[in-house]
């Protein structure tokens, strides 16, 4: 076979230094790095924004993922019709009269259920330890009958039994996002991010990094903003005396009941209200969402013409996607939620049955609604013969408590 003819054949000089001096170039002056990231990470923006939104203002900052999350918020306003995703945390709302259960879609719901340790009354945490303690003592003193000696090699078990906190709507009016640490969090990122995009216009005279900055605050405080976020997060009737249990269901540490005394809010139609409740998007939020969605694009390719102090940019937006992934994340009381709730009392035993028992002495209805939660099967014929005995004591209306 005859050689090709020069010049078809592009020769090149053997140069090992050439990777070096392309790595060097990018790290030093990153192209086309920040419009890639910009499309990464829209899940953690809408868990953002759903943490903060329902206000007329919601500091969600300029980060990396927001074209994308823009994109996806436009296909679930047209084709979904809503903007709030569902709960990322499983529970079930048990209606504290009649013992209906749903299964939660409420992202509020699922939150307070999710951070429940972390809000949760000092007192609640004080009488979990000693029925941890209690169960601990009743399991060795259980070893040592069978085998003695045995009863201190058991360890201390992690959960016992089931504890009931018992908690009232507050007199604050429900249904208004509070506006906690992690809220304010998310103006002073705002503010960081501009003084470092202002950097290299002063320093060098470039204002395209303070450009797309701008343009993305303005984008994405006007996205959080939109008044469908409201009136999605709190799809439910208010002011109502119902009352209402919260739990991850059977074989869980905690139910958390919530007494509605008629000034807080329907949280069993909080629970499948963004589903089922009429609040689907309008047609100009439609419009609107499509419009950012946008300029959202059009920021992207903005971004992505610029070759000089592009670290400044990156640095923009890592401290926006850090404020981002925390606030998605962030444990934050009730109240911060729009649902203010005031404690009650704590009930618990080591046995689930005698827990129920107990609130059901209380509470009359209340401990009887939980029944099917967290015994599923057929009851034992002392337990089926007691709560028979419950519910005829409840029809002769001989109790002090009302449940509504």
């Amino acid at each position: 076979m005859p050689p090709p003819p020069p010049g078809l054949v592009p020769r090149r000089t053997f140069d090992p230094g050439t990777p070096s001096a392309e790595f060097y170039s990018q790290w030093t002056r990153p192209k086309d790095v920040f419009s890639v990231l910009l499309i990464l990470g829209g899940d953690v923006v809408s868990r953002a924004l759903a943490q903060l939104a329902g206000g007329w203002l919601t500091p969600v900052a300029f980060s990396f993922g927001w074209v994308a999350y823009a994109v996806t918020a436009l296909v679930a306003a047209v084709g979904e019709n809503r903007l709030m995703p569902v709960s990322d945390c499983p529970c079930k709302v048990i209606n504290g009269k009649s013992g209906h259960t749903k299964d939660n879609s409420s992202w509020i719901i699922g939150r307070i259920v999710r951070d429940f340790e972390s809000w949760m009354d000092p007192k609640i945490s004080e009488h979990l330890d000693s029925m941890v303690m209690k169960k601990w003592e009743e399991i060795k003193d259980d070893a040592e009958l069978k085998e003695p000696g045995s009863g201190h090699k058991l360890r201390k078990p992690p959960i016992a039994g089931l504890c009931v906190s018992i908690y009232k709507a507050s007199h604050e009016k429900p249904g208004r996002p509070g506006h906690d640490r992690i809220y304010y969090t998310g103006l002073a990122t705002t503010f960081i991010q501009l003084g470092i995009a202002t950097t290299p216009c002063i320093l060098y005279g470039d204002w395209g990094v303070l450009l797309v900055t701008v343009g993305g605050v303005l984008l994405s405080f006007t996205t959080g903003s939109l008044p469908q976020w409201s009136k999605e997060k709190w799809a439910c009737r208010r002011n109502v005396k119902k009352s209402i249990v919260l739990t991850r269901g059977n074989g869980s540490q905690h139910a958390i009941v919530i007494l509605g005394e008629e000034r807080g809010l329907d949280l069993e139609d909080l629970a499948v209200g963004p589903i089922n409740v009429d609040v689907s998007t309008s047609r100009s939020t439609r419009i609107v969402i499509a419009t950012l969605a946008t300029l959202w694009i059009l920021l992207l390719i903005t971004a992505a013409g610029l070759s000089q102090n592009t670290w400044y940019l990156l640095v923009v937006g890592a401290i926006g996607i850090l404020q981002n992934v925390t606030v998605a994340g962030w444990r934050r009381d009730p109240s911060a939620f729009g649902v203010p709730l005031t404690f009650e009392e704590v009930i618990g035993k080591t046995k689930v049955m005698q827990t129920l028992y107990a609130v059901e002495d209380k509470y009359p209805g209340l401990g009887r609604s939980m029944v099917a939660t967290f015994f599923p099967g057929i009851l034992k014929e002392t337990e089926q013969t007691k709560w028979n005995n419950y519910a005829a004591k409840a029809k002769t209306g001989a109790t002090g408590f009302k449940l509504t």
